[in-house]
């Protein structure tokens, strides 16, 4: 095939456009790996916590359990799921696995579980550190556990939702139905608690501190659930637009014209 009379060749010029793209796709995949790191790192930490707490349990070595009083391992079971600490680990965990699997998962389930997962895991971080702390005298693999699942936990997943996304995952629209868990939670445990006088929380101890109280208290942690949720909702996008602005500014500098 001949050139037209004239006509130059096409040249490529080394370090311009494809060297550009080839950084992206390098600054990309590296991204990529440190994310599913993270989120590896995420898993393992929730699924030993989660592990070791149930082992505490079933041997009556948990603060769980009243040592006078250690009610059967059927109920010390049910008392352990019931918790809204367990649970929300138990959310951050499998809204993490596919995640490791591949980083491009989505669904409407799993983007209302993921929310669920980030404000209730971060409820449970701030709750226990300024509620619960200071009435918790713990030793060995107890206070281990109790970091663990209200301090590791909670910081892996929220830093590492704003590090790594994923974006776009949270809308307005699913607001209200990550609200049905934790009500459906608090419903919960006050019938039980009414029934068996058993609480998993001293703040909700309606025999101590009447329902008034409680209520009261419970509005204050629904109003602060709905602060996260939204707070997730509103910086989703920016996040997102925060870290396409710094790739194109990355490709601009590598790729000049």
């Amino acid at each position: 095939m001949h050139r037209a009379a004239g006509t130059q060749p096409l040249r490529r010029t080394p370090g311009v456009t494809v060297s550009g793209t080839t950084t992206s796709r390098r600054a990309g995949s590296s991204r990529t790996a440190w994310a599913r790191a993270w989120w590896v790192t995420t898993a393992i930490v929730v699924a030993f916590a989660l592990v070791a707490q149930v082992v505490l349990v079933i041997t009556g070595a948990s603060v769980l359990v009243d040592d006078a009083l250690a009610p059967p391992l059927g109920t010390r079971l049910l008392r352990f799921v019931s918790y809204f600490t367990i649970q929300s680990n138990v959310l951050v965990l499998v809204t993490t696995l596919p995640l490791v699997r591949r980083t491009t998962t989505d669904s409407r389930l799993w983007r209302i579980a993921r929310l669920d997962a980030l404000a209730g895991i971060a409820i449970t971080g701030v709750v226990h550190w300024f509620l619960l702390r200071p009435l918790l005298h713990l030793e060995g693999w107890s206070y281990a556990t109790d970091k663990l699942l209200h301090v590791a936990v909670p910081l892996l997943a929220v830093v590492g939702w704003l590090a790594f996304g994923p974006r776009r995952r949270t809308s307005a629209s699913l607001v209200l139905p990550a609200l049905v868990w934790p009500a459906a939670w608090l419903a919960y445990t006050l019938l039980s608690g009414a029934v068996t006088s058993w609480y998993p929380y001293p703040f909700l101890d309606v025999g101590v501190h009447g329902y008034p109280t409680v209520l009261l208290t419970s509005l204050g942690v629904a109003v602060a659930l709905l602060v996260v949720l939204s707070a997730l909702v509103w910086l989703d996008p920016r996040l997102d637009r925060s870290r396409s602005s710094a790739r194109a500014r990355g490709s601009d500098v590598a790729s000049p014209s």
